[in-house]
């Protein structure tokens, strides 16, 4: 995810990094050179001449842009609820953390030890469920928090967020059994074991149902249909300048277009997806500093970044 402090308006028009400029950019050229072509030939295909009024053209691009705005809202939605349910991930880590360090009595000298390896489960979770959701592995963080047994439980699985909450239910189990948690706090300490499950399942929700391909497919084929044919019917009234404002209402609506595709998948690693690394990085810091466990220095973006 581009993070990026905002520009002046002039250096706004040449930005690069986080447009979809370059994605279009084939499109648009071939679309230029379209347009230049029916300049030249006078709107004639084979002597023929092609008579499109321009009312036309406005009339579809209201239409088009009313149900573009409507995709555009569905796909801004997905990318919303996506960032509150990782958002809601910070808040939930950093709450178990806690109950974990002040809830749970274990007067073994090896009490701390085991709350430090309950606290990088969490941690586990956090990037399991990032890696999950891009169809990685991540085993380099997993090897790092889990155990050699737990790791070795987890190969050839598929679901490994639920399994590591599995670890911590079982760890939660054993202090109850110990009589080290009471009813009471087991209670609240498993909802917030739940609320781990919760938004494990709405990040699934979000990654297995895309926007319906009736939409995308829908309003691709209209917007490239529209700016096809729009140098037809823009050129006996603008002449010269039929081209560049084809490209100009080209680019607004190819971009809007590839803008709509691009954040209704929020947990993709594409220049306007959420930074799920960057936010369990945060996760891992913030609770790793609750329990005192060394670590290294929190990354922190600069101008920009891409996570």
């Amino acid at each position: 995810m581009i993070v990026r402090q905002r520009a002046n308006w002039l250096k706004m028009l040449f930005i690069w990094r986080g447009s979809v400029l370059k994605k279009i950019i084939i499109q648009l050229s071939i679309i230029l050179l379209f347009s230049l072509s029916v300049y030249y030939l006078k709107g004639k295909v084979f002597d023929y001449k092609v008579h499109l009024n321009p009312t036309i053209f406005t009339l579809l691009g209201l239409a088009l842009a009313i149900f573009m705005g409507f995709c555009n809202s569905a796909s801004y939605d997905r990318f919303w609820e996506g960032r509150k349910l990782w958002g809601s991930l910070v808040i939930e880590t950093r709450s178990f953390t806690r109950q974990i360090l002040s809830l749970v009595n274990d007067p073994s000298v090896t009490a701390k030890e085991e709350k430090e390896k309950i606290i990088k489960l969490i941690s586990a979770f956090c990037w399991s469920l990032n890696y999950q959701l891009r169809e990685k592995s991540g085993t380099e963080h997993l090897t790092r928090l889990l155990s050699p047994e737990q790791a070795e439980q987890l190969k050839d699985k598929k679901f490994i967020p639920s399994i590591i909450i599995g670890f911590i239910a079982d760890w939660l189990n054993e202090q109850q059994r110990k009589g080290n948690i009471d009813t009471i706090v087991m209670t609240s300490m498993d909802h917030q074991l739940n609320q781990f499950s919760n938004i494990s399942g709405g990040c699934e929700r979000i990654f297995n149902t895309p926007l319906p391909f009736a939409y995308s497919v829908l309003l691709h084929r209209t917007v490239y249909l529209y700016c096809f044919w729009l140098p037809f019917g823009l050129v006996d009234s603008l002449g010269w300048m039929m081209p560049l404002i084809v490209l100009l209402i080209s680019y607004t609506f190819i971009a809007l277009d590839a803008i709509i595709q691009e954040i209704g998948e929020p947990f993709g690693e594409e220049e306007n997806d959420l930074a799920l690394n960057s936010m369990c990085r945060t996760i891992e810091y913030s609770i790793f500093e609750q329990a005192g466990i060394p670590q290294g220095e929190l990354k922190k973006p600069d101008s920009y970044f891409i996570d």
